[in-house]
């Protein structure tokens, strides 16, 4: 079986600041995985090079067999920033821009989910509200019918209500056979979606396991065993 994403001897430099260190990482299809580390670890440094909207790493990333950034874009729905739009523009015509964009954009997914996080896309992007920018975000992401699912950071500035709304609905919005990664400081909220998860320390994966795997094992949950990692309760030889 092809692995979803399949990472080997990844190094990351920008400027003169090393990012990330002899990064190998291998998930299979159809996980959600959750990506954890503190900030400034490369959680989305990793995310970003795994879709092919960084360059000049040293190392190898495949995506369902493909190495090259222009054709592993094809298969990953990157949570980004809507960076490279006017205040102006309606949300209908930025999805309309990603439904001639990504041959994968489900019109009637986006539909679904626009209704289920209220969203009015008739409204102008300067006017949102930071919620309601990162929930137009997390519709246009999921909306797309990918192989990989990679969301930074989804739920910052999104109340509380709703992000135990949208955690506890989002497996509905993802296909059986796809994988899907979620860096996120809330890990109390997602660790019940979390098949896996890997942790980044130090610039490298310092552990990826199971997630029945880490209650069975350290008789922890997923946010206490991120914790200990990190305070270094638990040491690497014990992984």
């Amino acid at each position: 079986m092809t692995e979803a994403i399949d990472i080997t001897n990844l190094n990351y430099r920008r400027n003169t600041k090393q990012i990330l260190t002899n990064v190998t990482l291998q998930l299979n299809p159809g996980k959600i995985v959750g990506l954890l580390g503190e900030n400034g670890a490369g959680k989305t440094t990793l995310m970003r090079l795994i879709a092919g909207l960084a360059k000049g790493e040293k190392g190898t990333i495949a995506v369902h067999g493909q190495t090259t950034a222009a054709t592993r874009r094809a298969f990953v729905s990157f949570s980004e920033a809507l960076q490279g739009f006017r205040p102006g523009d309606k949300l209908s015509q930025i999805r309309d821009f990603y439904a001639l964009a990504y041959p994968d954009f489900s019109a009637k997914k986006y539909l679904d989910l626009i209704t289920f996080l209220q969203i009015d896309d008739d409204q102008k992007l300067a006017t949102l509200s930071k919620g309601t920018r990162e929930k137009f975000i997390i519709a246009l992401t999921l909306s797309r019918e990918a192989a990989v699912y990679l969301l930074d950071e989804p739920f910052s500035g999104i109340d509380s209500m709703s992000r135990k709304r949208i955690i506890s609905s989002i497996i509905r919005w993802k296909q059986d056979s796809a994988t899907m990664v979620i860096s996120d400081h809330y890990v109390s909220e997602i660790a019940a979606l979390l098949d896996e998860v890997v942790i980044i320390k130090d610039h490298t994966i310092c552990t990826h396991k199971r997630s029945d795997q880490i209650r069975r094992e350290f008789g922890l949950g997923i946010e206490a065993f991120y914790e200990s990692v990190y305070e270094g309760d638990i040491s690497d030889d014990q992984f």
